[in-house]
């Protein structure tokens, strides 16, 4: 029987990752990535020649159980584009059915998005939650916000920049005029971080369209 390795990558600098986790991607048999192109770029960083196949969320269906099966023979690492695996990709679900099945899952633990975002952001993080990515739809987005409206957590959220400006006005219709911080392409070259309240911050990024992966924090409710 195999083990199912949850191996986190880094976010952005290649320099983040554990020496445990480099020693677990070159001892297993095969690598789930999210995106094989992507995770190719570490592999041939770090001359790691293990084959790697896609997992995604447009083949989980079929490859969750391939994975299973294949997990009952041979070790198998699962990566996602970056960071941890199993936060807002389907990762979770390959977990849940090894666990099921009764094959071991073990956590090779590294850079995440939202702690790293939440600890230089300067708002408060004894207690914080995590939402994702908004909805879409502007009529969801607004039920989804108003479920949090009066929560004094720190919020957390994942978002496209081609969205940002708009998740940022639709916060502060609903919120108020918090204040929150936009990071920006975390540990890269270009790495950002602008803090403002929402409406400041909606303005900032209307005149100044940005690239790259977004994290969005705001205060909770005073």
């Amino acid at each position: 029987m195999g083990t199912i390795f949850v191996v986190a990558t880094p976010i952005g600098n290649l320099e983040d990752i554990t020496i445990r986790a480099l020693r677990i991607l070159r001892s297993v048999r095969v690598i789930a990535a999210e995106d094989t192109r992507h995770s190719l770029k570490l592999l041939n960083h770090y001359q790691i020649s293990v084959r790697s196949i896609s997992y995604h969320e447009h083949n989980k269906d079929t490859m969750t159980a391939k994975l299973v099966n294949l997990a009952r023979l041979e070790d198998v690492a699962l990566v996602s584009d970056a960071g941890s695996p199993g936060i807002s990709d389907p990762g979770y679900e390959l977990v849940r059915a090894a666990l099921d099945a009764g094959i071991a899952v073990e956590v090779i633990p590294g850079a995440n998005a939202i702690t790293t975002a939440l600890s230089a952001s300067g708002l408060p993080s004894s207690t914080f939650r995590f939402v994702g990515f908004p909805p879409r739809k502007e009529s969801l987005f607004r039920e989804f916000a108003e479920s949090f409206r009066m929560s004094a957590e720190t919020l957390v959220f994942y978002e496209s920049p081609n969205r940002l400006v708009k998740t940022l006005a639709l916060l502060g219709d609903v919120l108020g005029e918090r204040e929150a911080v936009v990071t920006v392409e975390l540990t890269k070259f270009f790495e950002q971080f602008q803090r403002g309240t929402l409406g400041e911050l909606q303005r900032f990024f209307r005149a100044n369209p940005l690239r790259g992966e977004v994290t969005l924090l705001v205060r909770g409710a005073s």
